[in-house]
């Protein structure tokens, strides 16, 4: 018989005491992110999902660097920044994480105000004339895109298995439906689509 002498050259932390778990778990929830094991479906639609707001990024950073009217640039950046959001909580997803969503802060700070933006660029548009044909074909390429995205977080609700997933992904979901509000808004104002 071979006798090895091993000694770790680390300790081994000692079972913690319920108490101690506790305190852990506390420190974990003040994080503002729960812990969750996701399946290889719901890893691979949160790829998929990862890439739609990439392109959302690109688009809406492009968008605002092309458009002729200033309000509509400024909503552009506005929506650019809270696909780069997205972008980060579907990060975190992915690493198992979900972050708690805080629906009353979101509503008010992102997605209220791109569509009273909107509003305001209707409003300031009707009055200078503005409304090329440059920013008709950004805003017409930009709502079809929401449109798609937002379809595509409809599947990926549905599939995944933790309630708080959902919620998050649902949450995002919405805040893209409001992105197409407001361009909605802003064509509507514009004489650029007419709903029949």
């Amino acid at each position: 018989m071979i006798m090895i002498d091993f000694k770790p050259s680390f300790r081994l932390a000692p079972a913690l005491p319920l108490n101690k778990k506790r305190l852990l778990l506390q420190k974990l929830t003040d994080r503002r992110c729960f812990i969750m094991q996701l399946t290889q479906k719901e890893r691979m639609l949160l790829e998929d999902q990862k890439k739609h707001e990439e392109v959302c990024i690109r688009k809406y950073t492009e968008a605002a660097e092309k458009a002729n009217d200033p309000e509509l640039k400024q909503l552009y950046s506005t929506y650019a920044a809270q696909e780069q959001q997205h972008y980060q909580t579907l990060e975190q997803m992915l690493a198992g994480q979900i972050p708690q969503q805080n629906d009353q802060a979101g509503q008010g700070a992102g997605q209220g105000q791109g569509i009273q933006a909107a509003g305001a660029v209707g409003r300031q548009g009707m009055q200078s004339g503005a409304g090329s044909k440059i920013d008709e074909d950004l805003c017409n390429d930009l709502l079809m895109t929401e449109k798609y995205v937002s379809g595509t977080y409809d599947t990926a609700i549905f599939e995944f298995t933790d309630s708080r997933a959902r919620q998050t992904l649902n949450h995002i979901q919405k805040e893209e439906q409001q992105h197409g509000e407001g361009i909605f808004k802003y064509m509507q104002a514009h004489g650029m689509y007419q709903p029949s």
